[in-house]
């Protein structure tokens, strides 16, 4: 518990000192603890330092986990790849997706949640710097897809996500290019104001480049040796 409080405060301050460094608010960027292959009772511990924003790369790890803990306030994010055929408990469970690349698993998600809950929070997932081993849609594709997004009724769409390769920073502001000519184009979407991007080890450069929400999982919980069962 101790740790974890120390190593949640330490990437706090790494937060209010890069944005101090971006002349920008601290209370601009919001902490999401990535807790994948992270036991419940590990994020309970989490929890109690005051964080309330979990990340989840796998999804039937997640909905373990949100059974598991649903006493407690928390709100969840995927941020994994999202499959078409597992859209359903997506819609059901989750606050946010950060990994949508498709105009149909938009569809399906908004389909699928309940009307009686919040609008789902949606980024489009961008494969920036066009790497073969990542998931995403080419920049190209961004503007149609937020054109057809923001039509769809229970999606809230805020923004975009990105996972550049390691110490490619300049894709950061790429993003940031990309985010703001979508804000000067579509201006019928009212909630475009989230940049997802930024990890352990490169979320001060994400943060100049106007990430709004940094998505970091080592240095709160050190280092992943195997997933839980």
């Amino acid at each position: 518990m101790n740790d974890l409080n120390q190593a949640r405060n330490q990437v706090l301050a790494q937060i209010r000192t890069a944005c101090e460094q971006s002349n920008r608010d601290p209370k601009s960027v919001q902490l999401l603890a990535v807790s994948k292959t992270q036991a419940a009772h590990v994020l309970q511990q989490m929890y109690a330092t005051g964080q309330r924003a979990f990340g989840e790369n796998y999804l039937q790890e997640a909905l373990d986990k949100i059974d598991t803990l649903k006493d407690l306030d928390i709100e969840w994010h995927f941020i994994g790849h999202v499959q078409r055929n597992k859209t359903k408990p997506l819609a059901e469970n989750f606050a946010w997706v950060h990994g949508v690349d498709r105009l149909i698993i938009a569809e399906r998600l908004s389909a699928q949640r309940d009307e009686n809950l919040p609008k789902l929070n949606v980024c489009i997932q961008v494969n920036i710097d066009a790497q073969d081993s990542k998931d995403g849609c080419q920049p190209y594709e961004v503007a149609d897809l937020v054109a057809n997004i923001s039509q769809l009724p229970n999606i809230r769409l805020r923004g975009l996500m990105v996972i550049p390769a390691p110490e490619n920073f300049h894709a950061f502001k790429d993003t940031q290019a990309l985010f703001e000519k979508v804000r000067d184009q579509h201006t019928q979407v009212e909630d475009w104001d989230t940049l997802s991007m930024g990890m352990s080890a490169d979320m001060q450069d994400a943060i100049a480049a106007g990430a709004s929400i940094v998505r970091v999982g080592t240095a709160l919980f050190g280092k992943r040796d195997y997933p839980i069962i």
